[in-house]
C-alpha cells in the first residue's frame, strides 16, 4: 500500500536530512577548532577586592602559566597575538594580511592542516625564528603560480622564511578573519617584531585559546580558567564581562539538541503517516473479508477450522504490509544515494540514513503490519458459515 511505503520513506528521509544537517554543521565547526574556547579580555562589571567596576583587563604572559597550572581539566591554554596592519610582500607581489603568533599546539587547536612544508615547532618558538606558515589564499597572492616553501616573505620589511602552506579549507565562523588569508608565525618572533599596541604592553596578548581534556570536562575547564584569571587580575570569577568566552563546545551541544529535536519531530510525522498506511491496509482487508464472505462460508461448511481462515487472512495482510514497507525502504535509501551524488552546501553533509533509522523503520513496520493484519483475520475467522452462505456479494 502507498500509505505504508510513503510512511517508511518519510521516516528515513526526514531523519537522514536531520542527521546530514547535524553532521555538516559539526564539520564546519571543526574548521574553527575542535572543542575550542576563545577567552577574550574585557571590562569588569562587578566590584572585587576593593577595585571598582569598569576596569579594563588585559591578558599577560604570566597568565598562560597560571591557567595551565590551575586548570587541570584543560588540555591546552595558549596565547594568541595578532596584528592587522602588517605590510607583507614577496619578490613577486605584495598584500595586507593579518599576522598572528602563537605556540605550536595552535595548529591542532585551530585545525590548520598542512598542505606543503610544515608548521613551526617549539624550537622555532623558543629561538624566535623568523619563519612563516601561510594561509592557502595568502600563498597564492604572494607567490602566484610558484611554490612558496623556502622563499622569503617580508613582514614590515622583516625577512621571514616560508616553511609551510596551509591546505585549503572552508570556514563559516571566525573571531578574527578567515584562516586562508592569514600569516602564522612563532610567538617568540611575534612578540619581538610585532608586540601588542597601546593600551596593551609588550607583555600583553589578544586572546587565550583553551581546550578541555574532554567534552564532559568543558564546563569545569571554563570555570577553572575564569578562576585562575580572576586571581591574576583581581576580578570576580563570576564576572563574565571581564572574561568573555566564546564557547564552541556549548554552541555545538545547543545545535545538536536543536537538530535532535528536529529529527524527532520529522520522524514522528513519518510514524503518523505509517500508522495511517496501516489503517489503509486494515480497511482493504476488511473489504476483502466482506467480498469473500461466501467463500469463507463454503470453506467452513467443508470443515475448514477457524485458525486456518485466520492464518490465511493474517498472512495476506502481513504480506501486503511487508512488501509495501520493503518498497518504501528501497526507495528511501535509493533517494539518499542519488541525492548524495549532488554537490552539497558546506553546512549540509547530505542525506545520511543511519542503521538506527533502518531498525526503527523495520520495527515500526513489523508492529503496524501485525496490527493491521490481526483484526481483519479475526473478523474472517469469526464469520458464521450459515450466514456466510446466505450472503450475496455487493448486497
Amino acid at each position: 500500500m502507498f500509505g505504508i511505503a510513503w510512511g517508511i520513506v518519510s521516516i528515513v528521509l526526514m531523519v537522514a536530512a536531520g542527521e546530514g544537517l547535524r553532521k555538516g554543521q559539526e564539520e564546519q565547526a571543526r574548521t574553527l577548532g575542535k572543542d575550542v574556547m576563545i577567552v577574550f579580555h574585557g571590562r569588569t562589571s562587578l566590584q572585587a577586592g576593593g577595585t571598582r567596576a569598569g576596569r579594563v583587563v588585559h591578558w599577560e604572559d604570566p597568565d598562560v602559566a597560571a591557567v595551565q597550572a590551575d586548570a587541570p581539566d584543560c588540555q591546552y591554554a595558549i596565547p594568541e597575538l595578532e596584528q592587522e596592519d602588517v605590510r607583507a610582500h614577496s619578490n613577486y607581489n605584495n598584500a595586507a594580511f593579518l599576522v598572528t603568533g602563537s605556540l605550536p599546539p595552535f595548529q591542532e587547536i585551530r585545525s590548520l592542516t598542512v598542505g606543503q612544508g610544515r608548521f613551526y615547532d617549539w624550537e622555532d618558538t623558543r629561538e624566535g625564528r623568523r619563519l612563516a606558515f601561510l594561509g592557502s589564499d595568502a600563498a597564492k597572492q604572494l607567490f602566484p603560480g610558484r611554490n612558496p616553501v623556502g622563499e622569503n616573505v617580508y613582514l614590515n620589511d622583516f625577512p621571514y622564511v616560508v616553511i609551510g602552506v596551509m591546505a585549503k579549507k572552508k570556514q563559516d565562523s571566525s573571531y578574527d578573519g578567515w584562516d586562508v588569508n592569514k600569516i602564522f608565525i612563532p610567538f617568540g618572533a611575534m612578540r619581538r617584531d610585532f608586540p601588542d599596541k597601546p593600551p596593551g604592553t609588550p607583555t600583553t596578548f589578544d586572546e587565550l585559546l583553551v581546550t578541555p581534556k574532554s567534552v564532559e570536562q568543558h564546563e569545569s575547564c571554563k570555570h577553572e580558567v575564569r578562576a585562575a584569571l580572576g586571581r591574576m587580575h583581581n576580578f570576580d570569577p563570576r564576572d563574565k564581562e571581564a572574561c568573555p568566552i566564546w564557547d564552541t563546545v556549548q554552541e555545538a551541544q545547543a545545535f545538536r539538541q536543536m537538530t535532535d529535536g528536529m529529527k524527532y519531530f520529522l520522524g514522528a510525522v513519518g510514524v503518523v503517516t505509517l500508522f495511517l498506511g496501516g489503517l489503509g491496509v486494515m480497511n482493504v482487508m476488511m473489504v476483502a473479508v466482506r467480498e469473500r464472505t461466501r467463500e469463507i462460508g463454503v470453506r467452513k461448511a467443508l470443515g475448514a477450522p477457524a485458525h486456518t481462515i485466520l492464518r490465511q487472512f493474517f498472512l495476506e495482510a502481513l504480506l501486503i504490509a511487508v512488501l509495501s514497507g520493503g518498497v518504501g525502504l528501497g526507495v528511501a535509501y535509493g533517494i539518499c544515494s542519488l541525492v548524495d551524488l549532488l554537490p552539497m552546501p558546506d553546512f549540509f553533509a547530505g542525506l545520511l540514513p543511519t542503521w538506527k533509522t533502518g531498525l526503527l523503520a523495520c520495527g515500526l513496520l513489523g508492529s503496524i503490519a501485525v496490527l493491521s493484519a490481526l483484526y481483519p483475520a479475526r473478523k474472517a475467522a469469526s464469520v458464521d458459515p450459515i450466514e456466510a452462505l446466505r450472503f450475496e456479494a455487493g448486497g
